[in-house]
């Protein structure tokens, strides 16, 4: 998985329980086996210079994966299902939780109505531009994987009987109306944390309370006011709010102090057990269409080599599929997360969490599931630690609100930086002269995603090496990445900047270091730099002259004569924050 840099958002409260791991039919595991075998041997080698799509499934399969999916989290039996005993309508308006299974926001809205019609507002904010130094806020890869999601989603929402109305504008002037045409009485939101997000949620509410509603219509269990209400329900993370031992504004500043402490005194809910059928919907007469890229005002960008990613809960189940128990990768998730060439070196989880087209909790119920029938080790326990590092910036951003976009981050740290531009033009095109870092950043503009490691390595090179200001490493990450959330990306960049809240030391990544230790034969350089691929392997990481030319020296540049890691860096890599 990759939190943005590790790299994969978010009422009444549930009783908390421990998961109770699903046992698989004969049925189950004769499908297992009908897949493995009619896709065996498709992936290409991590050498091989062709495009990674993940998953590595045909869309005939990925359709059985997830369907399988849905019949293992739904229920036919309404003993196992809430009894629905709402009236008239009710709205839920999607947004960075774009899935079917396990939504809570979607399962509220059903109980509480006869009929729910399914929103989502593609708002052009979202493809402004970045707040300092005026970016793309979302590139075209990004849009793209999004596009995908929206159009799987509706595909999903069709099989429980209901659809998806797709709407182009802001939320604030969309909703109330669509509240007032249908005579909704609620809203039923996913809670977000981040200053963007709770502005629209505002402007939302506010714009419901001006719609007055008829005599009667509004009367429901859920609301008596004469006017629609927003319902905002928590739903993004592996751990509720509600079940943390602390409140927010308490949260322990040290993340092991964190994972501790929910580790003993919190459970995990389990995943919410939807019907068969969610319908009907109201009757609507345009639906609307899935946005193109061009509609979004972005020009198409096809991923040339490197990983293709599929957008959509469809993709995101049957990466889990693929993952857990097609290629039986969980077993060695620890030993191999630290790889930067190829699909199957981490779980590759993270874009689909950004955008909600996968539950942490259907994550950790199928690592469960795994543990009781094939091994439980440090790998299936380390991808759960990961997700929990996701929760905890999600609830950093509860605490700290607007400080962990401030130069100075939630320490309000006094330092300068540079905004040097052809410095940082140098990195972001991939042209430093040091071969590990042009390689991730080629890597990142040619496909959205950077390996974990990758992340680490050129974050400290940015700050460290450049002095440069980390907001516009920031800013270009949230351009770039298919898995960007504001909470992990930028909770991230302030930990690797020395502006976080727990920043223990210098966080410096020796690039020497880093090389040997990751890239020892430069593969991984001479994959995205094939001028790389005819110098001996040794010389690739440090080519010389026969490579560009070193734009600033490193800080740190000398490797110990033995090649051994200094206790310094092992510790970087420890604290270094995951997803």
């Amino acid at each position: 998985m990759a939190v943005p840099f590790f790299t994969t958002t978010f009422v009444p409260s549930l009783s908390s329980k421990t998961i109770t791991p699903i046992t698989p039919s004969k049925s189950t595991i004769a499908f297992i086996r009908f897949l493995t075998f009619s896709t065996m041997n498709s992936s290409p080698s991590p050498s091989s210079p062709s495009i990674y799509h993940v998953p590595d499934l045909g869309a005939n399969d990925m359709d059985r994966v997830a369907d399988h999916t849905f019949r293992t989290y739904t229920s036919n039996n309404n003993a196992n299902v809430a009894k629905r005993s709402g009236k008239g309508s009710a709205i839920v308006w999607f947004r960075n939780d774009l899935r079917v299974l396990d939504n809570e926001v979607l399962y509220k809205a059903w109980l509480s109505s006869e009929t729910v019609l399914p929103v989502f507002c593609v708002d052009p904010r979202l493809f402004s531009t970045t707040y300092h130094f005026g970016f793309p806020k979302t590139g075209a890869l990004r849009a793209q994987f999004f596009v995908e999601c929206l159009a799987d989603l509706r595909k999903n929402l069709t099989k429980f009987g209901l659809n998806l109305l797709i709407q182009h504008g802001k939320p604030e002037d969309i909703l109330p109306s669509l509240a007032k045409a249908f005579k909704a009485h609620t809203v039923y939101a996913q809670k977000e944390t981040c200053s963007e997000e709770l502005n629209v949620e505002r402007l939302v509410s506010k714009g419901l309370r001006q719609v007055a509603m008829p005599s009667g219509e509004s009367s429901s269990s859920t609301n008596s006011n004469n006017f629609p209400k927003l319902q905002l329900i928590w739903g993004t993370t592996l751990y509720h709010i509600d079940d943390l031992p602390f409140d927010a504004g308490s949260l322990p500043d040290v993340y092991t102090q964190f994972r501790k402490t929910v580790e003993a005194k919190c459970s995990i809910r389990p995943c919410i057990k939807l019907p068969v059928l969610l319908g009907p919907p109201p009757l609507v007469e345009d639906w609307g269409c899935v946005p193109s890229l061009e509609k979004l005002g972005l020009s198409s960008q096809n991923v040339s080599k490197g990983m293709k990613f599929v957008g959509g809960e469809t993709a995101a189940l049957s990466r889990v599929y693929e993952y857990f128990w097609k290629k039986d990768l969980l077993k060695v998730y620890k030993e191999t997360r630290n790889g930067m060439l190829g699909p199957d070196y981490s779980t590759k989880f993270s874009p689909w969490l950004a955008f909600g087209s996968l539950s942490p909790r259907l994550i950790h119920e199928e690592v469960k599931r795994y543990e009781k029938e094939r091994i439980a080790n440090g790998s299936t326990y380390w991808v759960l630690f990961e997700l929990i590092w996701r929760d905890y910036f999600r609830f950093l951003s509860v605490k700290y609100g607007n400080s962990i976009f401030y130069l100075g981050g939630p320490r309000k740290v006094q330092q300068k930086w540079s905004q040097d531009k052809i410095l940082f033009e140098s990195w972001r095109d991939g042209r430093t002269g040091y071969p590990l870092i042009d390689a991730n950043m080629k890597e990142l503009s040619t496909t959205g995603f950077m390996s974990n490691r990758g992340r680490q390595i050129v974050c400290s090179f940015l700050v460290r090496d450049m002095g440069i200001d980390w907001r516009m490493g920031a800013e270009w990450f949230e351009t770039c990445l298919l898995d960007y959330d504001p909470c992990s990306n930028y909770g991230n960049w302030t930990y690797g900047s020395g502006v976080g809240n727990d920043p223990r030391e210098d966080r410096y990544f020796s690039i020497p270091k880093q090389a040997q230790t990751y890239d020892p034969e430069g593969e991984y350089v001479a994959y995205w730099l094939p001028r790389l691929q005819t110098i001996p392997k040794e010389k690739r990481n440090f080519p010389g002259n026969l490579y560009i030319r070193q734009i600033v020296p490193l800080k740190y540049g000398r490797l110990q004569n033995d090649g051994a890691r200094s206790s310094n860096d092992r510790r970087n890599d420890r604290r270094w924050n995951r997803n």
